[in-house]
């Protein structure tokens, strides 16, 4: 909790003064001189403004041109803004190589490195902006760290693509992998689909991952409501900047700190945020993550609790029929916050940076008639959300579904085991997996991998394939938002750590038992430690480096794939 007696007292530079004041600190001033800081600039709160652009992707490249109207909002306030900057991994260009091993590991690293910034450079408070998928947990991993007067931006989702009269996205590239290797799409098909369906800057274009994050971090209070749902490009953008540098400012005079706003009620809000709009199932780990840098006891059982009593009212892609700039133009995160106060399923009275709550943030909403896109909870999709943990003898830990967009909860066939995705992947387009089968990928988890890949190569491919209605998958690695079908990720624990997955042999009988929410090896728990117990260790990927560091320190799945 903040240590301010009140508003009036708070030192707007709490922390710089220690930095830049005094003769001893001529030399700190003089090198800031050099880089064009001006004597008047540095007796003003110094603002942090941290983003990931790279030019590797379209996720974060509109970043840069954001952060500057971030800055000029800054300065309008009366604060001195520095642009600071850190790596970022696409999820999108790495699927299904080695380098997908570096994307969660790149949320620890994002986390870690605007920490070192900010305690570095005495920053009094920050803006933090944030685009793919793991730039926003590890955005909001620093600003709870540092806890200092601050606040995240989504810097936005690119806009659909359009391919033969339809909008398309990244998902339905990946989905024509799989096309193309069954013999239904051309090669000329794949090619015109593949340059048409990322037409600019801005993260992927539905309720992925990044999206998904997004509108979670407006629940948690710490992203202003309403500031992430405009696209990458759109021309509101750039005003959005100058009012979080502005907002940024009022924050600070207030002496307002993120774990005042990240309660364990807002991270209930977060989880109905998710659960309600058929989210991605990497919310989990990213929650439980954000929760621990807040000393929060978040458990995964909370996503059961909380997903059991949300009904699914987000009619959005992977499972629905939306994409991101739908979402905006029916009413964004606002409305969705109305229609779930007004069924009783999140706490109106959560505090948020505007300096309004929840509930005063949802009566500003603008809902646009006759909009079909998110739902009342009377006329919702599923009367429970999109998310479900199942445990049971292959997940004594858990392990993480989504069940938006498709009916079928029960599933039981022989196993088909794959020690890495990409012998997976090969069978796929080989024509290899049948019906009724259960693909079993492990050594992907945070440490076996390192890294915990994700599969959307593979998952995309079985829908590519018309196998998504009659196959199952199970992995101790993750999925991208963007996968659809009856797919368990994150079973905990993983291979490396022990865990049952590591008895499966091929042909043995796995039952999904969604609505018991169990997924089990139909062996006597005798065998599978039998088996576990004659299992040879394998030998690590990477004996030294960062994905060295990693496998050493990292947690399991359950508790977020914390670094400690």
């Amino acid at each position: 909790m903040s240590d301010t007696t009140s508003i009036d007292q708070f030192d707007m530079r709490h922390k710089s003064h220690v930095l830049v004041d005094g003769p001893d600190r001529a030399a700190a001033r003089s090198m800031l001189h050099s880089v064009g800081y001006s004597a008047e600039d540095l007796k003003r709160p110094l603002v942090m403004v941290a983003h990931e652009w790279i030019g590797t992707m379209p996720c974060n490249y509109s970043q840069r041109a954001l952060a500057q109207q971030v800055m000029a909002g800054i300065r309008a306030a009366g604060g001195t803004p520095m642009e600071v900057n850190t790596v970022s991994i696409s999820d999108g260009v790495t699927m299904g190589t080695e380098g997908m091993k570096a994307s969660l590991i790149s949320r620890e690293l994002i986390a870690d490195s605007i920490e070192l910034c900010g305690i570095g450079y005495s920053f009094d408070a920050a803006v933090i902006i944030v685009g793919c998928d793991k730039t926003i947990p590890g955005g909001a991993m620093a600003l709870a760290r540092l806890n200092i007067p601050g606040m995240v931006l989504y810097s936005g989702s690119i806009a659909p693509g359009s391919w033969q009269g339809e909008d398309v996205t990244i998902q339905d590239v990946f989905e024509g992998v799989g096309r193309h290797a069954a013999g239904t799409m051309t090669d000329e098909e794949l090619a015109g689909l593949e340059a048409a369906a990322c037409p600019g800057a801005g993260a992927c274009g539905a309720q992925y991952t990044a999206n998904t994050m997004a509108t979670v971090l407006e629940f948690l209070g710490i992203a202003a409501m309403g500031s992430g749902s405009p696209g990458a490009t759109d021309p509101r953008k750039d005003n959005i900047g100058v009012q979080a540098g502005e907002l940024v400012m009022e924050i600070l005079r207030r002496g307002l700190k993120p774990q005042e706003l990240l309660t364990k009620e807002a991270f209930e809000n977060g989880i109905a945020c998710a659960t309600a709009t058929g989210g991605s199932t990497n919310v989990v780990l990213h929650l439980l993550a954000i929760a621990a840098e807040c000393g929060i006891d978040l458990d995964i059982d909370d996503f059961n609790r909380i997903s059991d009593i949300t009904p699914l009212i987000g009619d959005l892609r992977p499972g629905g029929r939306y994409v991101a700039l739908d979402w905006d133009r029916a009413g964004g995160t606002r409305l969705l916050a109305k229609k779930l106060l007004e069924a009783d399923k999140i706490h109106g009275d959560q505090m948020t940076i505007t300096g309004k709550t929840i509930q005063e943030e949802a009566e500003l909403t603008e809902e646009t008639p006759g909009q079909d896109v998110i739902l009342n909870t009377d006329n919702a999709l599923k009367p429970t959300g999109g998310l479900v943990i199942l445990k049971g003898s292959l997940a004594p830990k858990g392990s993480v579904i989504k069940v938006a967009g498709h009916e079928r909860l029960t599933h039981r066939g022989p196993a088909r085991v794959f020690e890495r995705e990409e012998d997976a992947m090969q069978a796929v387009l080989e024509g290899k997996i049948n019906q009724g089968d259960v693909l079993v990928i492990r050594n992907e988890g945070p440490v076996g991998g390192p890294g915990m890949r994700e599969m959307l190569g593979v998952t995309a491919a079985l829908v590519g394939a018309g196998l998504d209605d009659s196959v199952a998958l199970l992995t101790d690695g993750r999925f991208s938002g963007a996968t659809r079908g009856l797919m368990a990720g994150h079973v905990a624990p993983e291979a490396a750590a022990g865990g049952p997955i590591g008895a499966v042999i091929e042909g043995d009988s796995i039952y999904f038992d969604i609505p018991g929410r169990e997924l089990n090896l139909e062996l006597e728990a005798e065998e599978i430690k039998t088996r576990l117990a004659a299992r040879e260790p394998r030998p690590a990927n990477y004996e030294r480096g960062v994905f060295a560091k990693y496998a050493k320190l990292v947690s399991g799945a359950d508790t977020g794939a914390t670094t400690r």
